[in-house]
């Protein structure tokens, strides 16, 4: 797999809370630990590692600290990473302070969200270009400044020369970046945004994709509701998926495990329904976990129900 987008390194201060403070209306937190793990475009990629798959990560960070951390994060889970250092901005960190039973009390996020150009968007150009063989292309976009329309051409003009799909986990104001790519994975509120439809039963689910795929031009369209499942849309079929039910700890991070689970799906000769109720279920095991989480294989295996997928 080709994964590129928006890397991320997560932080967690976990600690203790006993009282509020004096001089405010806010919890004082007694430290006990930090945690790391990577994030964004970089969670995607871990989840198709941790799932058996091997993967090269495109994306931007800073000349800083955070940086170097995420570079190593990625060396440890085994992941090859191509990150371009650009000095003139920090490599996008969320700091979360959290108590001991995963309570969060704060989030401080240290971001520059323009756009990459000049040498900083030639690197990544470059690595995405470079000479490769791959099953899936997966564009991961959290509006953090590595997705320009330039690398989303990049990245589609390499689904079409080694005539793969292209998967894009999609953020609205670059909407018109995505025409071309095989599959876009909007949830209902970037589908309404898009498409200026309310998205509230599966009828308005239904429409709400036809016309998000119109408005992209893309192939397939899966449409994730929380709770309420998925709606699977592509050139031979349209339908419901339930979502797959399960104790709700955490949704960081959800999405990215739902598109790399599509794409080692599909890669592996799934069809559009298996490739999405895998995911389902992929993604209602790491919601119970906390923070940007994985998930095994085995871990997936163990959890899957009698299967089911035909649409309703």
């Amino acid at each position: 797999m080709l994964v590129v987008g928006d890397v991320m390194l997560d932080r967690f201060l976990v600690g203790r809370v006993t009282r509020i403070s004096p001089e405010a209306p806010v919890p004082v937190v007694t430290f006990d630990r930090e945690m790391q793990q990577i994030g964004g475009a970089g969670n995607v990629a871990h989840n198709v590692r941790t799932l058996g798959g091997r993967v090269e990560l495109v994306g931007v960070v800073g000349r800083d600290e955070p940086g170097e951390a995420l570079a190593a994060a990625c060396r440890e889970a085994r992941i090859n990473a191509s990150l371009a250092a650009d000095p003139d901005r920090p490599t996008t960190t969320k700091v979360r302070i959290v108590t001991e039973r995963n309570q969060q009390v704060a989030r401080v996020d240290y971001e520059m969200d323009a756009a990459i150009a000049g040498t900083a968007e030639e690197t990544v150009l470059a690595a995405v270009g470079r000479p490769r063989e791959v099953g899936v292309v997966i564009v991961s976009d959290y509006l953090k400044g590595c997705i320009t329309r330039r690398v989303m051409a990049a990245a589609i003009g390499v689904g079409r020369r080694l005539r793969v799909p292209v998967l894009v986990d999609p953020k609205i104001p670059h909407v018109d970046y995505y025409a071309g790519a095989t599959l876009v994975t909007p949830n209902h509120h970037e589908a309404e945004t898009a498409t200026q439809l309310r998205v509230r039963t599966h009828e308005e689910a239904r429409d709400a994709a036809r016309e998000f795929r119109r408005r992209v031009k893309c192939d397939t369209v899966v449409m994730t509701r929380g709770d309420q499942g998925m709606w699977l849309l592509d050139r031979e079929m349209e339908g419901y998926l339930p979502a797959a039910a399960r104790e709700v700890a955490d949704v960081t991070g959800a999405g990215d495990t739902v598109i790399a689970t599509l794409a080692l799906s599909l890669a592996s000769g799934a069809t559009l329904t298996e490739a999405a109720w895998l995911a389902n279920q992929a993604a209602a095991i790491v919601v119970g976990k906390f923070g940007p989480a994985t998930l095994t294989s085995e871990e997936l295996l163990a959890h899957l129900p009698v299967r089911n997928t035909q649409t309703t």
